[in-house]
């Protein structure tokens, strides 16, 4: 269970789906409720699938290109870290790289449940290397990787997949009722978390590196 809540309350942090709900009212502008539906339950399904193969498959890459979990943990920070920052200052979109001219693009395109919304908007790098980082914690803080904190994780990154696509069904009601300044503060509240975790990912990488791990 604390596997399943850190990694959600992790992950729920840095996607920012709450964030994400002015961006797709703007891009779903003039779709039917069957549509709409549609392109939320695409992108949380894209979401599942790309973080599902970041967590399982993301030792094999570091592996590959010969990168320590220590050197990913301080990029990954870095990235998580200025991501909190985008949403502190309010440049959520552009920091995702989602611009004026990415927008007009997408609203001509027919699906954009994956790309721009599922990626890069929603799973980015920072979730990425996040997901790389925390199946290697959890295979050195045992030796080997238990079923159960494997089966957690994976309901931990499912249960992220159905609250974003609640969250995207519901957006235009969410953006009625919390209005843009009660998404803005939202956002800022997640951002400061978002932060946090940057910073503990970089304390812990270099910590590491001190005591010679």
């Amino acid at each position: 269970m604390e596997v399943f809540l850190l990694l959600f309350a992790a992950l729920f942090s840095i996607l920012n789906p709450i964030g994400t709900v002015p961006i797709f009212v703007g891009l779903t502008e003039g779709y039917n409720k069957v549509e709409l539906s549609k392109t939320s339950l695409w992108t949380a399904i894209n979401v599942f699938i790309i973080l599902i193969i970041s967590f399982f498959v993301g030792q094999y890459v570091l592996s590959f290109f010969g990168i320590t979990i220590t050197a990913l943990k301080i990029a990954g920070g870095i990235i998580i870290t200025n991501s909190g920052f985008s949403l502190l200052n309010g440049r959520f979109s552009r920091n995702k790289g989602i611009d004026k001219k990415t927008e007009e693009e997408a609203q001509v395109r027919s699906d954009i449940a994956l790309t721009p919304l599922a990626m890069p908007m929603l799973a980015g790098p920072g979730s990425m290397s996040l997901l790389i980082a925390f199946y290697q914690q959890l295979k050195e803080s045992d030796k080997m990787i238990t079923t159960s904190e494997i089966v957690s994780s994976c309901f931990a990154i499912l249960a992220v997949a159905i609250t974003i696509y609640i969250i995207l069904r519901s957006a235009y009601y969410l953006s009625r009722i919390l209005g843009s300044y009660g998404i803005v503060a939202l956002s800022r509240i997640v951002g400061f978390l978002t932060i946090a975790i940057g910073i503990q990912y970089i304390i812990s990488a270099v910590l590491s590196i001190v005591r010679g791990v």
